[in-house]
């Protein structure tokens, strides 16, 4: 029987897509470095564990026996997503993650070639933003008859998990990117934006997103920026590692997301489309659980691929009541919106 590999389940993300995967009838095992966590996990899902560190190979290697796909639920990435991608490239097992961190997906752009040639797909994101922005910006692309640039947003609310919070802190850079002709390219901090997710403009702050990566090799749309709109606490100060899991079933209730992706065609004309969806954690941890089931089942390539290039422009509409509404910036507003709620 093809199985999925759970690491890091009994994280906060991976808690929930253990729960998701388990009660969608996926065969998993779960994993990661405590026993008596995996323990308690596994029996109130009846479900087979392994335990095993990153930084002794040989264990990596003998708990990927009986594995089809392992997804890598444990952060910060940049210390766990390489030493997976190779062991997986190694034991001939498909690899995805939740990852949001550029370097994860430079990693896989970097292994493309090896994993290509052991059969192995590397599926970064299977869950979350970058599943959500690159859905997003193909429905967005796909309207337009000639596009040039590419602008995606994304609306975080409520509170951070505490992996999310410390992944974030490790990951911090002064250095804030976009894709300028093709190539990955310093840009100002402070540039704000305004971006509307659907009850008006806000203010946007460019970041460093790896939708940088993944909407540019999906569309081959050669400029392509990424903002963020935070509501809420903001981030957390003091000791990280105090910090509760995560939000509460009813903070994640209370807070959901929203995107927007606006594409400029070769005339200047402007297409914009808005996603909203349940909060983040929700949607991750339930994308990434129907990836993995999806990749059992074979929907699969060798090599590096994004959510939205395997699985159709349509996979983030599939989750959850996450909807997409399209509007044609360049008509009168009233107009727009009448047209986009018709559709």
């Amino acid at each position: 029987m093809k199985k999925l590999m759970i690491y890091g389940a009994t994280g906060y993300t991976g808690r929930m897509v253990a729960e998701h995967a388990k009660a969608t009838g996926t065969p998993i095992i779960l994993a990661g470095r405590s026993e008596a966590m995996l323990a308690r996990l596994a029996t109130g899902l009846d479900a087979e564990y392994r335990v095993f560190t990153l930084e002794d190979t040989a264990a990596i290697d003998r708990s990927m026996s009986g594995v089809s796909a392992i997804l890598n639920c444990a952060g910060p990435f940049m210390r766990t997503a390489g030493i997976l991608m190779r062991a997986a490239i190694r034991n001939g097992v498909h690899y995805l993650d939740v990852a949001a961190e550029l370097d994860s997906y430079r990693l896989a752009e970097t292994l493309d070639t090896e994993a290509n040639s052991a059969g192995v797909m590397l599926l970064p994101g299977s869950g979350g933003s970058v599943a959500i922005l690159g859905c997003l910006a193909q429905r967005t692309f796909d309207r337009v008859t000639d596009p040039r640039r590419i602008r995606v947003a994304l609306h975080v609310a409520g509170g951070l998990s505490r992996g999310s919070a410390i992944s974030a802190t490790e990951n911090l850079t002064v250095q804030c990117l976009e894709r300028l002709n093709g190539a990955l390219v310093d840009r100002a901090v402070n540039n704000l934006q305004q971006f509307d997710f659907g009850r008006g403009p806000v203010d946007c702050f460019p970041v460093t997103l790896p939708d940088l990566i993944t909407i540019w090799r999906a569309t081959g749309i050669s400029n392509v920026e990424t903002f963020v709109h935070v509501t809420g606490a903001g981030f957390p100060q003091g000791d990280l590692s105090k910090l509760p899991d995560g939000p509460s079933h009813e903070e994640r209730l209370a807070n959901r997301y929203q995107a927007v992706a606006e594409v400029t065609d070769a005339h200047g004309l402007v297409f914009r489309s808005v996603l909203d969806t349940v909060n983040g954690y929700s949607f991750t941890a339930l994308a990434a659980a129907e990836a993995g089931r999806r990749v059992l089942e074979g929907e699969l390539r060798p090599g590096f691929q994004t959510p939205a290039g395997l699985f159709g422009k349509y996979f983030a509409e599939t989750i959850a009541d996450t909807t997409i509404t399209h509007v044609h910036l360049n008509m009168p507003e009233q107009y727009s919106y009448k047209k986009a709620n018709s559709q």
